[in-house]
């Protein structure tokens, strides 16, 4: 858990193509977790994703909870003239995603002890920072990035495209996702945040081809997510090439940039 967390939290730093510096400690927990050693498990999960960022703990916050919480505060540096953004995606690009989809669907898996070899990558996943993407990506002409989180590959591809006025096209067949997502989506391991994504999501037109599972996996809210660069066509397949060559092997072209046609998103097989 204090792994997942803390790589969920220097994530954004990442996104932005900046390099983290320092992180906080934020947790609330009751006071019997804490006497049985699980927050000590915590923090040293958390501070061995922090060690191999580079950043440093400088501090933190904590307070009694009936439930525990644990996050991190992180800061980071970036040339200001080299910042990642959300936006700048061009006519002609390709999107390149680094980690596999469908850690909200496996986590609930997770929880009822079903598909041990997709849950496990999904773990696996979560606790992955996102640097090497970061430092492959830097090697290459960026025009926009983000980190795929809570709010879904849908939800951060429409702020992508609302933010560049253009249209973007995923192809559902393209995204990697984790072994087994498919069959546990179909039966009914979906968080209520995916429903809560489809109602505030609503710029998207998913073709009517697809099998209806594909909407709870667009729609899946991820934890520790990876990056959707926005690149030019002719650097794509040599980013996904990089990637694959730093061990991030399952990095894919999931879709293009097209002009602006009325939607921020559509989705085809």
């Amino acid at each position: 858990f204090g792994k997942i967390a803390a790589a969920n939290a220097l994530s954004d730093v990442y996104a932005m193509g900046g390099t983290p510096l320092t992180a906080m400690n934020i947790v609330g927990f009751p006071v019997p977790l804490v006497e049985q050693g699980i927050l000590t498990d915590v923090l040293n999960g958390a501070g061995s994703i922090v060690a191999e960022s580079g950043a440093a703990i400088v501090g933190g916050h904590s307070i009694e909870n009936k439930e525990p919480i644990f996050g991190m505060s992180v800061t980071g540096q970036v040339n200001p003239n080299r910042i990642w953004k959300n936006k700048g995606a061009q006519v002609g690009d390709v999107l390149v995603l680094t980690k596999r989809i469908g850690t909200g669907i496996m986590n609930n898996a997770l929880k009822a002890d079903l598909f041990p070899v997709g849950t496990e990558q999904a773990v696996t996943s979560m606790s992955t920072l996102n640097r090497v993407g970061a430092e492959v990506g830097h090697n290459f002409t960026v025009h926009a990035c983000t980190d795929v989180t809570g709010f879904s590959l849908m939800g951060h591809s429409v702020e992508m495209a609302s933010a560049s006025d253009v249209t973007i096209h995923i192809k559902a067949y393209d995204i990697p996702l984790f072994d087994d997502v498919i069959e546990a989506a179909q039966m009914g391991l979906v968080p209520a945040a995916s429903y809560g994504n489809r109602k505030a999501i609503t710029d998207v037109q998913v073709d009517q081809a697809l099998d209806p599972v594909w909407t709870d996996i667009l729609f899946d809210p991820q934890t520790s997510g990876g990056l959707l660069f926005s690149v030019p066509a002719s650097e794509g397949n040599k980013l996904v090439e990089a990637l694959h060559e730093s061990g991030i092997d399952c990095a894919s072209i999931v879709g293009t940039v097209e002009s602006f046609s009325g939607l921020a998103v559509r989705v085809t097989e």
